[in-house]
């Protein structure tokens, strides 16, 4: 083959400015035409024949046929598409988009329906002799099973019979109201705080919960001081499930017990001159500042520096001496201004109620007698048998430090705490003397509003007692890991639960007895999620913060309506005698009967 010079490619090539192939604007091949698409493309359906566009709902009928793919040639389709008799989100043939030949999802999603199969029989099948669990759900009845909790129901046991193991509360098809439902848009409730905040208070801190709960200190179990009072045995018959049929009344018992604060106590008042320590407190002013997050109500605590003293103390008749009442449930009872029409039932007339039951629960649950009661150490620091008539309650006094100090400290930072102990009872195997602490939770109407959703405690407290208790624990968490706190800085043995309803839901007056159940506190504290660690950190976090001021008075408040607290700086007169401070300021007495 003869070479191919240069100058002949050269000349060979085409006139004008652009080479390649031939540009032609003819679109058919075969007569048909022809459309660009890649191999990669998918395949969709050639011809919609059940389409329900907006354009076939408009038009109706034949109209609706093959819509998305027109036979338009590659020249005409941008007008097309401009043209208003056309839609702009119609596909055209010579696009040239990888999607030309996509499916149509949004037309197969609108003519798509959900069939329904639910089960339209509400009848439960046996499972003979052996028995069964199924979960029914608390809502709208049977078939529409949507919100609240599921009832747990037995089904079974001899000749199908069954138990209702929870009660249906709920919403329509139940009774009662189902808690939580629609409770997102109702509005939000604006409680009075429990201390007027004067002008000239002046606000040094505020902490957010948020901050709380992620603070740390490990501490040891503290070691005992002193010991001062005498307890009483307990009485064992009322670990006893009450007999069917009968009652066990919860009675008056006039008996003397002391609620002193920490600055007016002369053993504290001892040990603070001989600097035994640099904190100084109460076991119900510190549980209270432990468990300061789980707390949804109001109360304030004062906070005295002396030198490099801290006392922390309470007003006459402050809000942490009284019991509340299902303070953490989800719809936790109402102001009379907020529509409450029971008068019995107001959250500060609930909480009087319960401090008054469990006063008269842990005189009852003990056996007096002057021959056999466990004697302390020392008496009753604040016993005085010459002016009193009333004989004196069955009540132990533990002064105990605890060490907060850390690593990097230069000094060492100890507090001393006041603990109580309400009974001492015999060991079965041993046969050694365990401490207690005596408890009731109360119930004032399980149908009633704020109720918080709980069982019936005549019907379920026997046989389902964990779910009580765990009912409890969601509505009184506070109040519970308060108690729980105090019985492990005691380092009480065991804690009793009593269980005290109302003989009548319509009166406040007459209580009944239905059960006791003892815990272990620190066991008891697991359960419910309680870290004594966390409520250190808490501690040492407020004794940092009043070391760095100056001597004087401060007051540390729960925000009413947020979760914070604020610390105050007050005058130093601020709640002395005669001065009319604060809600209940002045009503009570270091002395409660």
């Amino acid at each position: 083959m003869a070479p191919i010079s240069l100058a002949d490619i050269v000349s060979s090539l085409p006139s004008n400015e652009s080479w390649g192939p031939a540009t032609t604007t003819d679109a058919l091949v075969d007569g048909v035409p022809y459309a660009p698409y890649s191999k990669g493309d998918k395949l969709g359906r050639m011809a919609d024949w059940t389409s329900e566009g907006k354009e076939g709902r408009e038009r109706g009928g034949r109209q609706q046929y093959n819509r998305n793919y027109r036979g338009v040639f590659p020249s005409e389709s941008s007008n097309l598409i401009k043209d208003s008799h056309f839609p702009a989100d119609q596909q055209v043939y010579g696009a040239g988009t990888s999607s030309l030949f996509a499916v149509q999802v949004a037309e197969d999603e609108s003519s798509f329906s959900v069939v329904d199969n639910t089960r339209t029989s509400t009848k439960t099948r046996g499972f003979g002799r052996g028995g069964g669990t199924i979960f029914r759900g608390r809502g709208r009845g049977a078939r529409d099973q949507r919100g609240g909790r599921g009832t747990f129901q037995r089904v079974g046991g001899r000749g199908g019979q069954q138990n209702n193991y929870y009660d249906n509360r709920g919403g329509r098809g139940g009774r009662g109201r189902r808690f939580g439902w629609k409770d997102f848009d109702k509005p939000q409730r604006n409680r009075d705080s429990s201390v007027n905040i004067k002008p000239d208070w002046r606000m040094i801190e505020e902490i957010d919960f948020n901050r709380l709960v992620k603070l740390n200190l490990e501490t040891s179990e503290g070691e005992d001081i002193d010991t001062y009072g005498f307890l009483y045995y307990y009485d064992r018959s009322y670990d006893k499930p009450p007999v069917k049929n009968t009652e066990r009344k919860l009675n008056v018992v006039d008996r003397v017990i002391y609620n002193v604060t920490t600055s007016s106590d002369p053993i504290i008042q001892e040990l603070a001159e001989k600097d035994e320590a640099t904190i100084f407190a109460t076991d119900n002013i510190l549980s209270m500042l432990m468990c300061a997050p789980r707390s949804v109500y109001s109360w304030d605590l004062i906070i005295t520096r002396v030198g490099n003293k801290i006392y922390l103390d309470k007003r006459d008749g402050a809000t942490v001496d009284l019991v509340s009442v299902n303070e953490n449930a989800a719809d936790a009872p109402l102001e009379a201004s907020e529509g409450n029409k029971e008068a019995i039932n107001f959250p500060s007339a609930l909480a009087e109620e319960a401090t008054y039951i469990n006063q008269n629960f842990a005189f009852q649950t003990v056996i007096e007698s002057d021959t056999s009661r466990f004697e302390m150490v020392h008496e009753n620091p604040f016993y005085n048998a010459a002016t009193e008539t009333e004989p004196l309650a069955s009540k132990g006094y533990k002064y105990r430090r605890f060490d907060l100090s850390l690593n990097n400290d230069e000094d060492p930072l100890h507090l001393i705490v006041r603990c109580e102990l309400d009974a001492v009872v015999k060991n079965n195997i041993s046969g050694d003397d365990q401490f207690l602490t005596i408890k009731a939770l109360n119930e004032f109407d399980h149908k009633a509003q704020g109720s918080g959703g709980a069982l019936d405690w005549r019907t379920k407290l026997t046989s389902q007692r964990g779910a009580v208790v765990a009912t409890e624990m969601k509505n009184n968490s506070c109040k519970l890991a308060r108690w729980t706190t105090q019985s492990i800085l005691a380092r009480a043995d065991m804690m009793k639960l009593g269980f005290v309803s109302r003989a009548s839901p319509k009166s406040n007056d007459r209580h009944v007895i239905l059960g006791v159940v003892g815990y272990d506190p620190r066991k008891f504290a697991e359960q419910m999620n309680l870290n004594l660690s966390n409520g250190w950190g808490i501690v040492r976090t407020i004794v940092d913060m009043c070391l760095k001021m100056n001597e004087g008075k401060y007051v540390l408040v729960k925000d009413p309506n947020k979760p914070l607290l604020r610390l105050y700086e007050v005058p130093a007169g601020t709640f002395d005698e005669g001065d009319d401070e604060g809600e209940g300021a002045g009503e009570g007495d270091d002395e409660d009967e």
